[in-house]
């Protein structure tokens, strides 16, 4: 009582002033809000955005600390201190050590994006003098998730400060945007620092260190850090078994490797009606289609093994829903309620064309294999358009059906 207390006395000390909008999210987050509803209501739920905001975070936060050990675990691998053969289920993944490692390369991540993200929404906040909105709760943990695990901590802040302010805060705050902040602040490191978003070194904590070693004369039969869509993207063979992309003990971002918790996650979002099922299930049908086309031009011939886009054309169709982010974009970014369309039409077309668009830059893009962060961020910018000409449509049956039975 004596936290409370003092937090509500300086509520009201700071009630009307320039750092009000600060203490009252502070109040807020430690409690629940005590307003109340003074007019009449229409619907009564028990959900708000914060809520809302925690459910999602409930889902990521699986990925999370499985992203720390298999960030350990492919680190270890990769200074062939321990063997690749052990498997998800092994006594080597669920260890201590792994558990260290990722905890001392990812936490730090989660740190500065929170840390970063947060104070430029209270700046923004006391700046305007509106209150701390939840929107960054869930953009601070999805950011850790999506970037390579040895990515500068600088670069990632100003990755943070970028993405708040010109893909949120420009056009209103939590609500107003048009872009998913997460991916756009995905975009501006890749774009911005390419050499850290790709190649074989920045997907493994120690991956440096192997190549030194191996300079030094050391023989390790290790792996070579790099990704699968990075392998394929080159022509050359994954080197993994289909469960351990399920599963997830591949190299790549923090929480996007295991399609099984994702997928568990998904389910998760679906329950509690917070994630649309819509856009989830059209984005894996489109996905689906387009690998099955590519499949078709390998298997007529058209493209040979000559080719620089055979090895991800010729990649059976539905291994892409279990490599690179696909699956981790499909649950948590393109189903983002800001950015997604609105209507249940729109959804299905929205969906199907991220996952649609998503294989097809992944195939014909080899200098970046991963499509599905430019696909969301395209279809984010058309879903406005879908839902315009949804209504549209609906106005124009309506119309018609009106006509016939006034003749």
């Amino acid at each position: 009582m004596g936290l409370k207390s003092s937090l509500h006395n300086l509520k009201e000390k700071y009630k009307g002033k320039k750092m009000a909008p600060a203490f009252n999210a502070i109040h807020t987050f430690l409690y629940l809000p005590n307003e109340t509803t003074h007019n009449g209501t229409h619907i009564k739920v028990a959900d708000d955005l914060k809520r809302t905001m925690n459910t999602v975070i409930m889902a990521l936060v699986p990925c999370l600390i499985f992203g720390m050990f298999n960030a350990g675990y492919q680190h270890h691998i990769a200074l062939g201190q321990i063997e690749a053969s052990s498997g998800f289920l092994g006594s080597t993944f669920w260890t201590w050590d792994n558990l260290v490692v990722g905890l001392w390369q990812v936490l730090p991540l989660v740190i500065v994006s929170y840390g970063v993200g947060l104070a430029v929404e209270f700046l923004f906040a006391v700046l305007k003098g509106h209150e701390v909105e939840e929107g960054y709760l869930v953009t601070g943990m999805l950011v850790p998730l999506i970037v390579p695990v040895d990515i500068p901590l600088w670069m990632l802040a100003v990755a943070v400060v970028f993405g708040v302010v010109i893909g949120k805060e420009v056009f209103g705050g939590t609500g107003m945007n048009i872009l998913n902040p997460a991916l756009t602040i995905r975009a501006f490191l890749f774009f911005a620092y390419p050499t850290w978003m790709s190649g074989d070194k920045v997907w493994v904590h120690g991956a440096v260190e192997r190549d030194q070693m191996i300079a030094a004369g050391e023989n390790l039969d290790a792996i070579s850090g790099e990704t699968i869509l990075g392998s394929l993207a080159q022509n050359k063979a994954a080197g993994y078994e289909v469960m351990d992309m399920f599963y997830g003990i591949i190299p790549g971002s923090v929480g996007e490797t295991s399609v099984l918790l994702i997928l568990l996650a998904g389910l998760f979002l679906i329950f509690t009606k917070i994630g649309s099922w819509r856009i989830m299930l059209s984005s894996v049908i489109g996905a689906l289609v387009m690998g099955l086309i590519f499949n078709g031009v390998v298997s007529s011939g058209w493209i040979t093994e000559s080719s620089k886009f055979y090895g991800l054309m010729s990649t059976e169709f539905w291994h892409h829903l279990l490599i690179g982010g696909f699956a981790f974009g499909t649950v948590f970014m393109a189903t983002d309620p800001v950015t997604a369309s609105q209507t249940n039409k729109g959804k299905w077309i929205y969906g199907f064309l991220v996952g649609f668009i998503s294989i097809m830059i992944r195939v014909f893009n080899p200098a970046y294999p991963e499509g599905v962060m430019l696909a969301i961020l395209l279809m984010n910018v058309f879903a406005p358009t879908i839902d315009h000409y949804v209504v549209q449509g609906n106005v124009k049956r309506r119309m018609k059906r009106l006509k016939v039975k006034t003749a």
